[in-house]
Formats: C-alpha cells, structure tokens, sequence
C-alpha cells in the first residue's frame, strides 16, 4: 500500500495489451462536467512518412517506418536502429487498439474508455531522430512529422494534442522550425535533455551564450519548452532486470537541464520561457529546489554568474511537471504548488495507469479535494498549452 487511495497488485500490473479498463461503474470525485486532459501520453508513429515524403533525391537517406514483432520502429536498410530491449518495450503496449497513429478512431475510442476527454500525445521510437546525424534529414524528418501530428490533432477536433519537433542546434533553424510549428496549430515542441553537439562538432551547452539566439526564437515564438524522460541509459552493465535498473534511473533525469535554466542564467536572459518538465513525477521538485537553495548560498563566493532570484522563484514563476502515480508527491503538493502539477495517463506505456485510471484519478481528488483537482487533472495542462480552460 503506498497511499490512502492507489495500491498495486502483488502480482504486478502486467504488459499494457493484456490491460482492461475498468468500466465507469462511479463517479471518480470530480465536479460534474469536468474535462479530463491528460498532460502526457504518447502515440507511435505507424506510416512510413519520411520515405513518402522525401524529395526523389534524398530517399535514399530517408529513415523508414517499419513494424518489429508487434512494435512500431525506425530503421535503415531494413533494419531497426533501436536495440532490442527497447523493441520489447514496445511491443508490450504497440499492439493495443489505438496505440498509433494509423487509426485514430480506436485512438479516440481508447480515450474513452478511461474517461479522458483530451491528451498532449508525445512521439515514441521517432525519438529515435535525435541523435541522426545528418542534421539536414533529421530537421526534414521533423517537419515531416510535425505536418502528420499536426494532421492528427485536426482530424481529431483537439482531443490529440501533438508534441512538436524543432531545430535547436542552430538560431536560424529554430526559428524557422518554430515558425512552421506555430502556422500548423502545434502548441508546443519537445526539447531533448542531451543536446548532443553544434555545427562545428563541440558538445552543446544550453546555458551558453553561443545559445542565446536559440532561446530568443522560443522565446518569441511564445511556445512553452518540453523536456521528457527517457533519454538517460543505464551507465553500467545489468545482467538482472536492466529494464528495472533503467527506468529507475530514466524517472529521474531533470536536476542537469533545472540547474542551467536556472544556475546558467537560462531564464534570466530570458524571462518569457515556460518548462514543462514531463514523466518524471512531482516529488523530486521540492528536493531540487530546497538543494539549489542550499548550494546557491553555499558557493555563491565562487560563482562566475549572479543569478537574479532565490531557486524557487524559478519554479514558481516558469515551471510546471507531471505525474501519472505520486501519492508522495500529491503528499507534498501544498510546497510544489496545486497551480504547477498536472496528471497524466502516460497512455499505452508499461508505467502508465492504463487499466487503472480511474483510480489515479480518485486519488488526484481525495489528496487535493474536488476543485483544486479540476486543476490538476485539467486546468494547468490547458493554461500551459495557451488553450482556453
């Protein structure tokens, strides 16, 4: 038992295609009429875009989109470029009804199902593109993508909201990419934590000033940043339970990226951004921001960077993060902030509350009461995405 209201089987919950949802049989607590938006799930892409829709001459270096046992993938020369135990991932959750892009009416209907009105819809395997390093197909792949999310979202009346993808290894790019992005009707894009390397082949750093015109064009641009788990593998070898091992690494990957936007002077040259920060739960924020307290007073007398308020101000002012399960979080959202948090069903992946949303929900209610819990579950994730509550 882990909190008053959400407990786990001992048996585990098992593979997310052998889930059912409950059926409705009551009322979850919330006030009639409320509009349930789930702030992070994600939805593989199922149709072999790039190849598509590639110019003649550049085909031949088109990533494909192809299906492994059940699992939606990317891959050249008609292998996968994901490794296996990634691929086993996705085949416990690709084959449900409405995992993919290719039938969004079982999307829709899977939404349903768990009493979810809308959903902000992440990419899988296409993150994949991160790291490709021809930098001029990785940008047309994302704005390949960008155009098919885009077409998902309108299609489905904005009960799918999609997760963009721009350029932000060079100034121009991202704001050509966020230009595309915005007249599209995308509302936010997804920033990687690992920011690989520049045009010259140096290491990025977010927080440097060669950056400042990247985080000028986002911020102008007015869309908030996302930044998401997932990109964090385990450092050494496991031979026993190495997806366990990951994941318990890969929940908890923010305190870099938190520490530039604030100790790099990130928000203080540039103070119109909003973060996101998505998957990793809520309860690590006030550990975090009681460390950078601490470590801001602690060696201010050898800083190279004044900052210009105390950490919190940061978190109060510019950040949000969700949650699908934090029954400690949700114990220590009076000092988080009820206005900062949002739920989320992480639909269809292993650690979602596919199955069991319901009950996610009830314990949102019976932690924060009714009405503050109409933010939770709804109302933060709308302001966030500039979407009228």
């Amino acid at each position: 038992m882990i909190s008053r209201t959400l407990s786990y089987p001992s048996e585990g919950l098992g593979a997310p295609k052998d889930r059912r949802p409950d059926p409705p049989r009551d009322d979850v607590g919330l006030p009639p009429g409320t509009e349930v938006f789930s702030a992070d799930d994600h939805i593989s892409l199922a149709t072999d875009i790039f190849y598509e829709k590639f110019p003649a001459s550049m085909k031949q270096r088109a990533p494909r989109v192809m299906n492994v046992d059940g699992g939606w993938v990317i891959g050249m020369d008609g292998k996968s470029i994901l490794v296996p135990e990634f691929i086993e991932v996705l085949t416990q959750y690709d084959p449900i009804s409405g995992s993919h892009t290719g039938d969004l009416d079982a999307r829709l209907a899977a939404l349903d199902s768990e009493g979810i009105s809308r959903e902000l819809a992440f990419p899988n395997s296409v993150l994949a593109l991160f790291g490709w390093p021809d930098r001029e197909v990785r940008e047309l792949c994302f704005r390949i993508y960008n155009e098919h999310i885009a077409e998902i979202q309108e299609r489905s009346k904005d009960r799918v909201v999609g997760v963009g993808l721009i350029n932000w290894w060079d100034a121009d790019g991202a704001r050509r990419t966020l230009s595309e992005l915005k007249a599209l009707g995308l509302r936010t894009f997804l920033m990687p934590l690992s920011p690989g390397k520049d045009m010259e082949k140096r290491p990025i750093d977010y927080a440097s000033t060669a950056m400042n015109g990247v985080w000028e064009a986002i911020e102008e641009s007015g869309l908030p940043v996302t930044h998401h788990i997932g990109e964090s593998p385990p450092s050494t070898p496991n031979q026993f339970n190495a997806l366990n091992i990951g994941m318990l690494q890969s929940v908890a990957p923010f305190r870099d990226a938190f520490g530039k936007y604030i100790f790099g002077g990130i928000l203080d040259r540039h103070p119109g951004l909003r973060i996101g920060w998505f998957e990793g739960g809520v309860n690590w924020v006030p550990s975090a921001v009681q460390d950078a307290q601490h470590i801001a007073a602690s060696f201010q007398h050898l800083s190279n960077l004044e900052i210009q308020h105390d950490p919190s101000y940061y978190w109060e002012n510019h950040m949000c993060a969700s949650f699908m399960g934090d029954p400690l979080g949700l114990d220590l959202v009076a000092r988080i902030g009820v206005d900062r948090v949002m739920w989320s069903t992480d639909f269809p992946h292993n650690e979602s509350t596919y199955g069991y949303s319901r009950q996610s929900l009830r314990s949102v209610v019976a932690a924060v009461g009714p009405e503050s819990a109409v933010a939770v579950v709804s109302g933060n994730i709308m302001r966030y995405l500039g979407m009228a509550a």
